[in-house]
């Protein structure tokens, strides 16, 4: 069960990531999960630490650990539009 509220969870942030970034037409729902997971997964590591909450990955559903996710996701989406395109759109 645990496995499926990721994957719906990581959709949801990737979506949103992809909304705010400008990317949502370009990506569907798979990759819309994958940058939601990922991206959580990223957070988790450098920045859940340094504010002291976790992540959707760390089975932490605070609003706090929600919105490291989501800065996670919006971060790897920056870097993927940078390497793809060589620059911030």
């Amino acid at each position: 069960m645990n496995m499926v509220i990721w994957i719906v969870l990581g959709g949801l942030i990737g979506w949103l990531a992809s909304i705010v970034m400008g990317t949502n037409a370009k990506q569907g729902v798979v990759l819309n999960v994958l940058i939601g997971v990922v991206g959580a997964f990223l957070a988790g590591i450098s920045v859940a630490p340094l504010l002291g909450t976790g992540t959707v990955n760390h089975n932490d559903f605070s609003l706090p650990s929600l919105l490291v996710s989501l800065l996670g996701a919006l971060v790897l989406l920056g870097i993927v539009s940078v390497v793809r395109r060589g620059s911030l759109r």
